[in-house]
């Protein structure tokens, strides 16, 4: 095609980014209420459990950048505040004014909540009552695997029969089953279910040393094929969180591509698996999400702790994992902060890179408009069977 032949490229006027709208946070934690020091505070904008190292504070970093972008105009700041006016007005305002504006300045539709953690910064975090009223969003529950697993009181030849009574009484009514394998031994779950006896066996050692925390291979292995056969009969998807996390976890071993084997061997039930945040491995689990059908992904708390880099994420994800099978979330726990930087982040990347898409002409402005509605929130309504 000669030169003059290039057909022209439409142009998508600057400043205006196709509309992301409705939004359904399909996993996310609830928050604290309550008045936090600013050390705390600041110390639930990183995933590490640590104090920062001398002269460095949380948020000088790209999370740290995006709620001084967003949330400051929230309180009545401008936007890019400094950290300590930040603060200031955040205690000027109480933390429960604070708190209600961040989460409704997020604008969800619906919030589905993992329920497995119940404190942050040494605070209870809402219920999930108060959450929604907060929030003016439809709130479901989402159960963790292993804190059900963790309340089980039976002796180790009953332990397996009474973890799958405990896990299908906890979610039924529930949404979808989460599972945090990720941090109790990694991702590498072999094809095969374990074996009862080595299951009995393991659930003895157990009580023997008792040990509540549940971080036994062959426990935890035989906790997710459980999780599969309760989410099977119950129609729920099944959650497992991957990728970056808090130093609990050892990262290689949250690479999603450990998974392909459990993914096989699974696919015969037809259970949805949701892989969460994925990030730096976000690559693998858009295709693990193209190759399986079974496979569904999301960014996450990935979209917020990227900051100006959100866009570009994003667009790595887009380059394999079918449109269907991507979903919202922010993953916001602890601060409320969370969930509104998550939402504009989410809004303002997806915006992006949807008009950097129209105005290459690789896809319409209808095309644009279904694809944004998919990943917000069509998506997250049909796997989770939402109305």
């Amino acid at each position: 095609m000669a030169r003059s032949e290039v057909p022209e490229v439409p142009e998508v006027p600057e400043n205006r980014l196709p509309e992301v709208g409705v939004l359904v946070d399909h996993h996310c934690h609830s928050v604290v209420a309550a008045e936090l020091t600013d050390d705390a505070l600041a110390g639930l904008l990183t995933e590490s459990d640590r104090p920062p190292a001398p002269g460095c504070s949380p948020f000088d970093s790209a999370l740290g950048l995006a709620v001084r972008r967003w949330c400051p105009p929230v309180l009545g700041l401008p936007a890019h505040a400094p950290a300590a006016e930040y603060l200031a007005r955040r205690r000027e305002l109480g933390a429960a004014e604070a708190t209600r504006r961040l989460l409704a300045a997020a604008r969800l539709d619906t919030c589905l909540v993992d329920t497995g953690l119940t404190a942050a910064a040494g605070r209870e975090l809402l219920p999930l009552t108060e959450l929604a009223g907060a929030t003016g969003a439809v709130v479901r529950e989402v159960v963790r695997l292993e804190s059900v697993a963790e309340t089980v009181a039976s002796g180790a030849e009953d332990w397996p029969r009474a973890v799958g009574e405990a896990l299908a009484a906890a979610a039924t009514g529930a949404v979808a089953v989460k599972s945090v394998l990720a941090y109790r031994y990694g991702l590498a779950v072999p094809a095969e279910r374990p074996a009862r006896p080595a299951v009995v066996a393991a659930a003895g050692a157990r009580l023997r040393d008792g040990r509540a925390r549940l971080a036994d291979p062959v426990l935890l292995h035989h906790l997710l094929w459980t999780a599969v056969d309760v989410c099977a009969e119950l129609g729920l998807p099944l959650q497992l969180h991957t990728g970056f996390g808090d130093p609990d976890l050892t990262l290689h071993r949250a690479d999603p591509s450990l998974l392909a084997d459990f993914v096989r061997a699974a696919e015969p039930s037809g259970v949805p698996l949701v892989l969460l945040h994925g990030y730096p491995y976000h690559r693998q689990a858009a295709w693990l999400a193209q190759a399986f059908p079974t496979v569904y992904t999301d960014l996450g708390l990935t979209a917020s702790y990227t900051g100006p880099r959100v866009a570009a994420v994003l667009g790595e994800m887009l380059e394999l994992v079918p449109f269907g099978k991507l979903l919202f979330s922010t993953d916001a726990y602890g601060l409320p902060e969370l969930f509104s930087v998550g939402a504009a982040q989410f809004r303002y990347g997806l915006g992006m890179l949807l008009s950097d898409w129209q105005a290459g002409g690789a896809c319409s402005a209808p095309d644009a408009r279904r694809l944004a509605r998919l990943i917000a929130a069509d998506n997250a309504r049909r796997l989770y069977a939402l109305r």
